[in-house]
């Protein structure tokens, strides 16, 4: 019987993505963005269950990525699809206002192609080769919820989402190393950019409220930039 709870928990994560998915096609991206986070937990518990249970299996590996693709793929492009729909437009853009909104499913193609990769890199054991699919997730639902009544006010806005998009989709198959927050030993030396991260994070939280999970995506995006160049600078010298 134990088996079967790992799966049954990664069964949450994918209806949790169906529902959020619903949720953000009829344009209340508030409870989309809820049902991510809920699908954000499910699937941290589902791997370590498995883990503490010593039941992991192959089907459980393919159930986990389907249910990312749809919870941290489908649904955040759904959200975008939702926000472009009622976005200002320039005049000369205006008559593909039924069109452009589909553009928003490049990132959920691209979630998909990285979570593809992602099961066959074997690199990704201590960190992340490009952005992880949920924080891309969190990150648009965030920004959405948080500040697209803003955005739907200027017509160049609409650039900038578009151009999120793919900023978005080339960092979810980049080659760009993303540290993740696992701690071999829990002193600071050794873990100092993780715990810089963490230590900022909490007045993000206190300071932006929902917003903060965009800020702290991106913060976390630039942090990997920043120890990726600082390594490059080192190894040269």
């Amino acid at each position: 019987m134990k088996r079967h709870i790992p799966n049954t928990i990664t069964c949450c994560n994918l209806i949790s993505g169906c529902i959020a998915t619903g949720f953000a096609f009829a344009g209340n991206i508030e409870m989309a963005f809820l049902l991510i986070i809920i699908g954000a937990v499910f699937d941290f518990f589902d791997g370590m269950v498995a883990r503490l249970l010593n039941v992991s299996s192959p089907i459980g590996k393919e159930l986990d990525s389907l249910a990312d693709v749809v919870t941290f793929g489908v649904a955040p492009s759904t959200i975008i699809f939702s926000q472009l729909h009622v976005m200002a437009y320039p005049m000369f853009l205006e008559p593909l206002r039924d069109y452009l909104p589909y553009t928003a499913f490049v990132l959920a193609a691209f979630s998909a192609l990285r979570l593809a990769k992602f099961n066959l890199d074997e690199r990704q054991a201590l960190g992340f080769i490009g952005l992880p699919t949920p924080a891309n997730a969190l990150f648009w639902a965030s920004l959405l919820v948080g500040v697209g009544e803003r955005l739907e006010v200027h017509s160049w806005t609409l650039y900038f989402l578009l151009a999120g998009v793919l900023i978005s989709s080339w960092l979810l198959v980049s080659e760009v190393p993303m540290f993740a927050l696992k701690f071999k030993q829990w002193g600071f030396k050794g873990n100092e950019v993780k715990y810089l991260f963490l230590l900022t994070c909490i007045p993000l939280v206190v300071i932006f409220g929902i917003s903060s999970f965009a800020i702290i995506i991106a913060w976390y995006v630039i942090l990997s930039l920043i120890v990726k160049q600082s390594s490059a600078q080192s190894n040269m010298s």
